[in-house]
């Protein structure tokens, strides 16, 4: 078994069956990615349409592509005939480009909305209230070609440990919130996507259904 294939599967043993793992390929090779698919792994994150777009194009099909990263506008259409899910929906006018790009690939697209629990500026997403205004618009009511799964954050990068539980288990509550106001009966709302290679761990205890893991799958970049 490869050294990728060996920290994937030591990942997958250390995390609860219901947790999904994206390993994040971004910036890696295609050599890499296949590497930890020949080992029987197929679920991959990337951040960049383009190099997405590069590498669904010679990997192998039934590849599970999320894409994690900011996402423009006009980058849209490189990745929706194939993205299986899209992490980092954080406005109204980007979720009506993807219905757009769905609508013409004749696909119903996956996505989370990213909410903004982090005190660091850098860090992307909508409020509470901010989502719950694009879920009680008429245009959102009106999509027939993008499934709401679930929500997306990320924690502020500190060593204060309290802070990063806080953090997470304030999106937990934000989810719980949503679900009941807006998907009481929606099956396919059920992810929480948060935690990455530095913090999964109280990810998962905080609630998370899906971390996005790649330092320690494919090394520092």
């Amino acid at each position: 078994m490869s050294c990728i294939s060996e920290n994937i599967q030591q990942i997958l043993k250390s995390i609860p069956d219901n947790v999904k793992l994206v390993a994040v390929s971004k910036t890696h090779a295609p050599e890499k990615i296949q590497e930890a698919y020949d080992g029987g792994y197929k679920v991959f994150g990337e951040s960049r349409p383009q190099e997405l777009r590069e590498k669904e194009a010679i990997l192998p099909k039934d590849i599970e592509w999320h894409m994690i990263g900011n996402l423009q506008k006009n980058k849209v259409k490189y990745i929706a005939p194939y993205v299986a899910m899209i992490h980092s929906v954080d406005s109204l006018s980007l979720l009506k480009v993807v219905e757009k790009e769905g609508r013409k690939n004749d696909r119903i697209i996956s996505f989370l909305l990213q909410i903004k629990v982090a005190e660091e500026e850098t860090k992307s997403g909508l409020s509470l209230e901010e989502t719950k205004e694009l879920l009680q618009s008429d245009t959102y009511k009106e999509m027939q070609h993008v499934r709401c799964c679930g929500i997306m954050g990320m924690a502020t990068l500190t060593d204060n440990q309290q802070q990063i539980h806080d953090e997470f288990a304030r999106l937990k509550e934000y989810f719980t919130q949503i679900k009941k106001e807006f998907f009481d009966s929606a099956d396919e709302f059920k992810e929480i996507s948060m935690g990455m290679s530095g913090d999964y761990p109280i990810a998962i205890k905080e609630g998370s259904t899906m971390i996005r893991v790649g330092s320690k799958i494919f090394g520092k970049r």
